[in-house]
């Protein structure tokens, strides 16, 4: 059986420092700390095989921009077979403060345009969430302007800080099961 785990970003250098590649940092630490030797084009996504316990783990950051994300999601699913509810979605959270990661099944997309394109394209939300609080914009600052805008060096030390422990998150779904994860990182 194949487990799918994306973490949701923006290709593309101009994009590297932003908040909404949370979920691409994620991923690349996780590849890194699972050895992916090897990333291929997929399904509009740059993946990543490796093997975890039993199962075949694709790492993958699609390539098609946050808003279009589930495009290359559902053909993720669809070409390994794997069930849209089982799959782990990473991404950055205007809703939960800076410093914070949490766990959880399925929601709302909360404005999330990539949350958003994944529940049209998957044709439900109920899919494995990790999230990264990245906090609001300041005053009256626009959302999506907040999100993309290049991060001071404070605030990209402070994402940076919370990426192993989202990763540790991932692990911790895959290996005990979400209800599990929920309860160790969701406290407090």
């Amino acid at each position: 059986m194949a487990r799918i785990v994306v973490g949701l970003g923006n290709p593309g250098p101009e994009y590297e420092n932003t908040r909404h590649n949370a979920g691409f940092r994620v991923i690349d630490l996780l590849a890194e700390n699972l050895r992916v030797s090897y990333w291929k084009e997929e399904a509009g996504a740059k993946v990543g095989l490796v093997r975890f316990g039993q199962d075949d783990l694709v790492l993958a950051k699609p390539q098609t921009f946050m808003n279009l994300s589930g495009k290359a999601v559902s053909k993720l699913t669809q070409a390994y077979d794997a069930d849209p509810s089982e799959v782990i979605i990473v991404h950055d959270d205007l809703d939960l403060p800076e410093e914070t990661v949490r766990v959880k099944r399925g929601g709302g997309h909360g404005g999330h345009n990539g949350l958003r394109s994944l529940t049209e394209s998957l044709g439900t939300g109920d899919f494995l969430r990790v999230r990264i609080g990245i906090g609001r914009p300041p005053g009256r600052q626009d959302s999506a302007d907040f999100v993309l805008e290049p991060m001071s060096r404070r605030v990209a030390e402070r994402l940076e800080a919370q990426v192993p422990h989202a990763a540790q998150a991932v692990l911790h779904v895959l290996e005990h099961g979400v209800d599990s994860a929920m309860q160790e990182y969701n406290a407090g």
